[in-house]
């Protein structure tokens, strides 16, 4: 059974999906763009009949208790304290991250300033930031896939075109790889006012301002390869990143989307991993 959970911080209050027994391992796993918790619904669910404890919250911007107006309350150091503020409500002082898309870079940023505080790291799709930066820097193909990030900086522009013609564009981001009634779900949270500004907000904060470094902890990195917004160079180059134990695993013929498109692949790849750290 998934549990609704309200997580109070003192940047407000999170909004959650939860699994599994209150006294059970801890696993905190973030979603991406354009989406919300309930990406995790089948991985939360599993993890919880196993006996962890797993918590999505809906993050910043995406939770309505949490959603400040200024693009600046939105970099990635304000995202990492939404981490450890959720996890301190939680009372979880270790813990297993997992993320995805925006999610799997907050859990890189994470992994890099807070070691102590993670058993270990689990990111879908997103490469380690640094490979990604140099990608884009070095790799043709790399550049033209983050081409969009610049696109969604503008502001108020972006929303109007992504919300018009019943959201048209915002539901063919999808790519008609995630269930439907999951995108209408996810259309219908992004329509409520405020709430789309909010979620590009992580976009338009700015790059961080210091530089991450190699990840100490316990990583399983998964790739897609028919993924559209990360390319095969930063993705291998995200080996070269992870000083401690490190696992990367390909799943062929599968989108961005990995999450919702291959589930059990996903959860499959997860609870190995957990359970080996």
């Amino acid at each position: 059974m998934i549990e609704q959970l309200s997580i109070p911080t003192a940047a407000g209050s999170f909004d959650a999906i939860a699994a599994g027994p209150e006294d059970g391992r801890p696993v905190l796993l973030l979603h991406g763009f354009p989406e919300a918790a309930v990406e995790w619904e089948h991985q939360v669910a599993t993890l919880g009949v196993l006996g962890y404890r797993a918590v999505a919250p809906d993050q910043r911007g995406y939770s309505p208790g949490v959603r400040p107006e200024q693009a600046s309350e939105y970099g990635i150091d304000d995202l990492v304290g939404d981490v450890l503020a959720i996890a301190d409500r939680l009372g979880w002082n270790e813990f297993d991250l997992v993320g995805h898309d925006w999610g799997g870079a907050v859990a890189w940023w994470t992994a890099d300033a807070h070691p102590a505080r993670l058993r270990s790291l689990a990111v879908v799709s997103t490469p380690h930031p640094a490979a990604l930066a140099e990608a884009m820097k070095t790799d043709e193909d790399q550049h033209l896939r983050s081409a969009y990030m610049t696109e969604w900086r503008q502001t108020r522009v972006t929303e109007r075109r992504m919300l018009e013609n019943g959201a048209d564009a915002l539901r063919r981001i999808f790519d008609w790889k995630v269930p439907p009634s999951k995108i209408d779900e996810y259309v219908q949270r992004l329509s409520e006012p405020g709430a789309l500004t909010a979620a590009l907000n992580w976009y338009r904060a700015g790059r961080p301002g210091g530089k991450i470094g190699p990840i100490e902890v316990p990583t399983l990195y998964i790739w897609s390869t028919e993924d559209a917004a990360f390319g095969s160079t930063a993705a291998l180059d995200t080996a070269n990143r992870v000083t401690g134990p490190y696992r990367f695993e390909m799943i062929e013929d599968v989108s961005h989307w990995v999450v919702e498109e291959a589930p059990e692949a996903v959860t499959s790849l997860l609870v190995e991993h957990l359970s080996s750290h």
